[in-house]
C-alpha cells in the first residue's frame, strides 16, 4: 500500500472515532467495551475524542509526497502499537468486551503492521 495512502486511511480512521467520541461517549465504549460511561467518563470520552481528531487531522497526508520517515508515521504507528496492544488486553481480560472490540484490535493490529513495515523498510 502507497505510504500517502496508508497515512490517509489510518488517519480517517482515527479522526472519525474522535468525532464519535465527541458526539456519544457511551455508544463507543458500549460497542468497544460492552459497557457505557456517565459523568465524569462523558466529559473524559470526549476529550479522548478532541484528541483522536486532532491526531487524525495532523497526520493527514498533504499535498507534498508523504515520506516514510513523517512524525505523522511515527505518531501513527506509536498510536496503533499502544491501541492495539490494550485493546487486546481488555479483550483477553474479558470484563470490557463490546461487540466492535475484536475489530478494532484487528484494524489497529494491520496498521500497526503496515506502518511498522513502511518504518523499517527505512531502517533497514
Amino acid at each position: 500500500m502507497a505510504m500517502k495512502k496508508l497515512l490517509h486511511v489510518a488517519a480517517v480512521i482515527e479522526a472519525a472515532t474522535g468525532v464519535a467520541l465527541m458526539i456519544h461517549p457511551p455508544l463507543v465504549t458500549r460497542l468497544l467495551l460492552g459497557d457505557g460511561v456517565s459523568g465524569a467518563g462523558m466529559a473524559l470520552g470526549r476529550v479522548a475524542g478532541f484528541a483522536l481528531l486532532a491526531l487524525g487531522l495532523a497526520c493527514w497526508p498533504g499535498l507534498e509526497s508523504a515520506d516514510v520517515n513523517t512524525p505523522a508515521l511515527r505518531a501513527l504507528l506509536t498510536y496503533n502499537l499502544l491501541a492495539t496492544l490494550y485493546l487486546a488486553y481488555l479483550g483477553i481480560g474479558g470484563e470490557l468486551a463490546g461487540s466492535l472490540l475484536w475489530p478494532a484490535v484487528v484494524i489497529h493490529g494491520v496498521l500497526m503492521l503496515l506502518l511498522g513495515r513502511a518504518w523499517l523498510a527505512t531502517v533497514s
